[in-house]
């Protein structure tokens, strides 16, 4: 196979892979008792996490979004039950962003369903092939980051 048919079908796998995986969100979001959500919504209540409570800035880089996009998107979570903002122990005047018990379960699903598929991915590989298909992400991700 020439080099050039390799990059045309990494292309052509790329951009399927990318569409399916959000159809396949979209789909799945649809049809569940979070269907109050939009992706976006949902790719916020992601990035939030469960684990370190952080400030609607920190949460707005990381979907690179303004400030202002992310509170408005904020106000609209904690109304819909996703979200909630609590004052920093220790500065006060910092506000961080914290899930619900509805959110902390719709972040389990979303992390449930990336991991099937991650599963699936993986499928059959062994240590060296993995080893690859981390380098090309970690490709991907460089690339990612450079232009956002």
């Amino acid at each position: 196979m020439s080099k050039d048919t390799d990059y045309l079908e990494i292309n052509k796998g790329l951009i399927k892979s990318y569409s399916g995986i959000l159809w396949i969100e979209e789909n799945e979001l649809r049809k569940s008792e979070f269907n109050d959500l939009t992706i976006k919504e949902m790719h916020a209540i992601d990035a939030i996490s469960m684990y370190n409570h952080q400030t609607i800035s920190q949460v707005a880089a990381k979907l690179h979004l303004t400030p202002g996009t992310m509170t408005a998107m904020t106000d609209r979570l904690i109304k819909k039950g996703y979200v909630e903002r609590i004052r920093d122990q220790e500065d006060r005047r910092i506000v961080r962003l914290a899930l619900t018990k509805r959110g902390r379960l719709l972040y389990r699903a979303h992390r449930a369903l990336h991991n099937m598929m991650v599963k699936s991915f993986l499928k059959g590989m062994n240590a060296e092939e993995i080893k690859v298909i981390k380098k090309a992400m970690q490709n991907l991700e460089d690339f990612v980051d450079q232009h956002s």
